[in-house]
């Protein structure tokens, strides 16, 4: 005669339940701890300067690079600021998502040897107040990242300084 108590049974139900939300819970905060952690610039910081020029302020995440939210021809994107990269560099399959234009192909060397991308250009790019437009850009197929690199076709267009963990981006007066 073993009868199990069925008030038993759903109380274990009801603690695995209540363990399993916690769980759920703990891995919910915690992402939106590490997410920060990795882009400390989900809304940046912008001014106008004593000139009345736009101007962007970025901190530096904890593994010292500059991420920041940005847009390309008004859909929202995740930046990575990259002096090292020529161009704007796109992910194939987020250029898919944003319908750029294909101009080309051609063979560029990247930090993982010669790759071939598919030239494009931007009509509109932005980072907070700060407004490019016709930006060079390659779409990379055999980049898997979760953010454009922003290169130096872009920044160039900007004046940029360091100042600690800070990185003040200025539109440059026409």
């Amino acid at each position: 005669m073993n009868e199990v108590d069925p008030n038993k049974k759903i109380a274990k139900i009801m603690v695995w339940i209540s363990w399993l939300l916690f769980l759920v819970l703990l891995v919910w905060l915690f992402q939106g701890v590490l997410d920060k952690q990795w882009n400390p610039n989900q809304v940046p910081q912008i001014s106008l300067n004593s000139q009345g020029l736009a101007e962007v302020t970025l901190e530096r995440n904890r593994h010292g690079h500059y991420v920041t939210m940005g847009s390309i021809n008004n859909k929202d994107v995740v930046f990575l600021l990259d002096t090292g990269a020529t161009n704007v560099s796109i992910p194939a399959r987020i250029a898919d998502k944003l319908n750029l234009p294909v101009e080309g192909s051609h063979y560029v060397q990247t930090a993982n040897g010669q790759v071939k991308v598919v030239k494009t250009t931007i009509d509109q790019l932005s980072i907070g107040n700060i407004i490019l437009y016709n930006v060079a850009a390659n779409i990379n197929p055999g980049m898997n990242a979760d953010e454009i690199l922003l290169g130096m076709s872009a920044l160039k267009q900007v004046e940029f300084r360091q100042s600690g963990k800070f990185l003040h981006l200025t539109e440059q007066r026409n």
